[in-house]
């Protein structure tokens, strides 16, 4: 592994304050497992992988990491790390199995065990309420594309924050709504698997409404956590100077980047983008947008790449850089850099958090290590790629690592694996691979730099 300046930790943790967040990241349906256990209903992901074709692998996640009774031994994991802070999902179908109705108590227990085992290890919880595992019971009754889940989810919001509110840190509403709308119901590669362009754009309308409408209720009921949104997000650039390809990067910058920022911080949506949308264009009611525009306490953003788009469509990132990850994502750094300052120069932000940046490798066990220099070097390159961002003014106040364990990776299985922790999937023995070691070298420097 070529050796840079980012790969020194003593001299990278120079560049952060001593309040710095650092954190690891994990989402509910991808490790916990236990699909079908105390009272835990059927989400649209638990469907999906029943569909045949729609798994690369043709896995699924009914065990997926066994977290649900690993946690305790998972959680030691996160404390060695030296980490702050822990972010992860709720089961919406784990604690009210239907979306709608009855409460399940064993569901919420075991959020209960979770969170206050976090507390009892110096870790601050950041809980997520929507990380795409929708309950089955609401898909059948119209999904996203319903104007009644809006509110089926803000009881929801409701509830968590009811139960488990005072313990958090941060609560966000929504991960990665680009990510539910669209692969999820234009592209159809993700759950619940449809192929409709509108349907797809008033599902992302929904679930910008549904964020205003949980964060009023949440602070109505004088929750004390901060609360945001969190969005993938990705500078996206022209193949070219040719105008054709600068109008169509820019075409698709508004529908990934400027579709969710104009509304949550304009009160708008963009004008080019509705006017290309024409008919499927989403149903607005009046107020919507106002809700939409209800403030935040911090935005979370999800880095891997960049985007790179010509007349013809994306470029293939083979033939950018040369370097990829398993994922066949461009490896860009710089880009992450580049994100941040643009929407510090294009938005007035909140407080800003990196929830999400990783790398997924082919990794191998070998005599009971792992040597992801590759991963080391990705998430070293893109905390720098942070430290430059925080030089430039951006208000950054965290960055996190996805993800802490090898887990079930959506529509790609269990054959990509973005753990800084190895999984065994046949004896679900934890090892924590070189990039877990050298981040927690680096979190001693962190701390050591904090007492100079």
């Amino acid at each position: 592994m070529e050796q840079d300046a980012s790969m020194d930790p003593q001299a990278l943790a120079r560049r952060f304050p001593s309040h710095f967040v650092w954190g690891v990241a994990t989402s509910a349906f991808q490790i916990e497992g236990a699909t079908h256990e105390d009272g835990r209903a059927d989400s649209i992901w638990d469907v999906f992988c029943r569909q045949p074709g729609a798994i690369a692998d043709a896995s699924n996640a009914d065990l997926a990491c066994d977290h649900y009774h690993r946690w305790q031994g998972d959680l030691d994991l996160v404390q060695q790390l030296g980490v702050s802070d822990y972010r992860f999902s709720v089961s919406w179908p784990r604690v009210q199995p239907l979306g709608h109705g009855a409460w399940n108590p064993k569901g919420f227990d075991f959020y209960d065990r979770l969170v206050d085992g976090l507390l009892q290890r110096g870790l601050a919880p950041n809980l997520t309420l929507n990380h795409w595992d929708l309950p089955q019971g609401l898909q059948e009754r119209g999904g996203w594309a319903s104007r009644d889940t809006v509110h089926r989810f803000v009881d929801y919001a409701a509830e968590v924050a009811r139960r488990l509110g005072s313990r958090l840190r941060t609560l966000t509403t929504h991960n990665e709504p680009f990510v539910q709308a669209v692969l999820g119901h234009e592209s159809g590669i993700f759950a619940p698997g449809i192929r409709q362009r509108g349907m797809a754009i008033q599902v992302a309308h929904h679930l910008l409404l549904s964020h205003g409408l949980a964060l009023r209720a949440l602070r109505a009921q004088g929750l004390e956590c901060d609360l945001g949104i969190v969005l993938n997000l990705s500078p996206v650039q022209s193949a070219s100077d040719d105008e054709v390809d600068r109008a169509r990067a820019r075409l698709e910058d508004g529908r990934l980047v400027r579709w969710f920022m104009d509304p949550l911080f304009r009160g708008c949506y963009p004008d080019d983008v509705l006017h290309e949308l024409g008919a499927d264009a989403p149903r607005v009611e009046q107020g919507d947008l106002g809700i939409i525009a209800t403030p935040n306490d911090f935005l979370g953003v999800n880095y891997y790449s960049r985007s790179v788009f010509g007349a013809a469509g994306a470029v293939d990132p083979r033939q950018l850089s040369g370097q990829i990850t398993d994922m066949g994502w461009e490896i860009y750094p710089r880009g992450l850099t580049e994100l941040l300052c643009r929407l510090h120069r294009d938005y007035t932000l909140p407080d800003v958090y990196v929830t999400e940046n990783g790398a997924a490798f082919p990794d191998q066990l070998v005599d009971g290590r792992v040597q992801d220099a590759a991963r080391t070097r990705y998430i070293a390159r893109h905390i720098e790629a942070t430290a430059d961002a925080l030089a430039a003014g951006v208000p950054l106040k965290g960055y996190m690592v996805w993800s802490l364990l090898d887990n079930f990776e959506w529509a790609s299985g269990l054959a990509k694996r973005f753990g800084i922790v190895h999984v065994d999937y046949a004896t679900q023995r934890r090892t924590p691979k070189a990039s877990a070691k050298w981040y927690r070298d680096f979190l001693l420097a962190m701390r050591a730099s904090a007492a100079a």
